[in-house]
């Protein structure tokens, strides 16, 4: 088995600075009681205005003025990292958010899918930017080995020939030692985890608590399986403003994180998204709700925040907005469209499935027809308009694209018929049609569709043309 470790040592933070537009300047967490506040972490910014975790508020303050805060939230922290499992969820089956500030996933049988571990390396790098998540990753052959070496190192990647020699590597204070453990070690002498390896097991049992042995077991291979993460039946995420909101533009930001999350949770379930819900939260009355219905599952994040866009766009807040959440509970299976291997479709052009959706999301439900087809043979009475789209069998016979309201006479002096007969008897209780319809084409080399009585071949009357 090979396992990679997504080390996450600033979660907290990014889980705030992926949610605004300025995340480079300088930011700090708050926590504490309100008689005594904390910095809980900051980012590279605020470090270099003198800023570190610990200092008090006020401190930090008098040290600078020119930095944000946020309040520490221990429920957004874990709602990114169950975020991110989800999301890891694609790439492997066993995932674990068991070991600390970490997520752990097997990945020795999707190497076979995604490719050698320095491709499925860069893959994991690029979307976990592209979340706004600073991270770690390190492969080892155990997940503890791999927790344990993410603490000093970044793109390692170790074999079982090779364990052992990285492990003993390792300083003893990087090792996942309490403090106190790790600090008794070097009064020791001991630096290393090789130096902790070579002591006899009686001699560590002794001297320190049971937790020691079975740590340094664990990061060889001996333990028992930890429990996997499995991804919930529901998506819901929430973003809340600093400030109130009254422009829809200045949603737009927010509303795209959120797809983006929507469409990251959605690829680790190997499943699309047909109906979700945006609520804008308003703090004197009660929130509005947009709903975003498609007509076919989908997962895309762009096709996802374009239709959610449109639909902001129309909606109507009675007041400004406090905070915005994402539902989705109609999670069904996707399944993506058939290209071709040489799409000849020029770079702008939109699918036409996506074309749809966006005018749809732009112009209403109501104002989007598809047809669907009616329980009659004959041709004017055999399809009718209604809103969406119905797909038709694949098992139909020939028909023109473009249908004349009445047939009229075909005059041409030189007609050729390609097929037919193909006979039509229908309407003995409001208006009964005997037909044969034929597919002739006309001097002019155009296709037509037309009809002559039972029996005859001729006078021809026009019914519709072929593209």
């Amino acid at each position: 088995m090979h396992w990679v470790c997504l080390l996450l040592p600033h979660l907290a933070l990014d889980a705030v600075l992926r949610r605004h537009p300025e995340p480079d300047r300088p930011w700090a967490l708050i926590a504490g009681p309100a008689q005594r506040r904390v910095l809980h972490s900051v980012n590279p910014a605020a470090r270099a205005l003198g800023l570190r975790p610990g200092q008090s508020l006020a401190a930090a303050q008098a040290i600078s003025s020119g930095f944000a805060t946020a309040e520490y939230d221990p429920g957004a922290e874990r709602r990114a990292h169950e975020l991110l499992a989800a999301w890891a969820y694609r790439f492997s089956s066993q995932v674990s958010t068991q070991l600390p500030h970490a997520i752990v996933l097997e990945i020795g049988r999707s190497l076979k899918l995604f490719g050698p571990w320095p491709r499925l390396e860069a893959r994991l790098r690029e979307e976990l930017h592209g979340l706004g998540f600073r991270h770690r990753l390190v492969a080892a052959p155990n997940p503890h080995a791999a927790r344990v070496l993410a603490n000093a190192h970044d793109g390692l990647g170790l074999t079982e020939a090779t364990l052992l020699q990285g492990l003993g590597q390792l300083p003893v204070e990087r090792a996942g030692f309490e403090r106190e453990v790790a600090q008794a070690l070097q009064r020791m002498g001991l630096r290393t985890l090789r130096q902790v390896f070579a002591l006899p097991r009686d001699a560590l049992a002794r001297r320190f608590p049971r937790a020691v042995l079975a740590h340094l077991d664990a990061i060889r291979g001996e333990a028992p399986p930890l429990r996997y993460y499995r991804p919930p039946d529901t998506f819901e995420q929430r973003i809340e403003f600093e400030h109130e909101v009254e422009s829809s533009q200045a949603l737009l930001f927010p509303l795209r994180r959120l797809c983006a999350d929507l469409a990251a949770y959605l690829a680790g379930r190997d499943g699309g998204v047909q109906r979700f819900r945006l609520l804008l939260e308003h703090e004197r009355c009660a929130d509005s709700t947009v709903e975003v219905g498609l007509l076919a599952p989908e997962r895309e994040a762009a096709m996802l925040f374009e239709l959610a866009r449109g639909r902001l766009e129309q909606a109507r807040a009675p007041a400004p907005v406090r905070g915005l959440r994402l539902l989705a509970h109609e999670l069904p299976p996707f399944v993506p469209a058939e290209r071709d291997l040489f799409d000849a479709r020029p770079q702008q052009a939109v699918p036409w499935a996506q074309l749809r959706e966006r005018l749809r999301a732009r112009l209403g439900d109501d104002a989007v027809h598809g047809l669907v087809l009616q329980g009659d043979h004959r041709p004017e009475h055999a399809w009718s308009e209604q809103g969406g789209s119905t797909p038709l069998p694949a098992a139909l016979p020939p028909r023109p694209g473009w249908l004349l309201p009445q047939p009229t006479p075909l005059r041409d002096h030189r007609l050729t018929v390609l097929a037919g007969p193909e006979r039509i008897e229908s309407g003995w209780w409001d208006g009964e049609v005997r037909r044969d319809y034929y597919l002739v084409e006309t001097s002019s080399g155009q296709r037509a569709w037309a009809w002559c009585h039972p029996g005859e071949r001729g006078p021809f009357m026009l019914h519709g043309w072929f593209a």
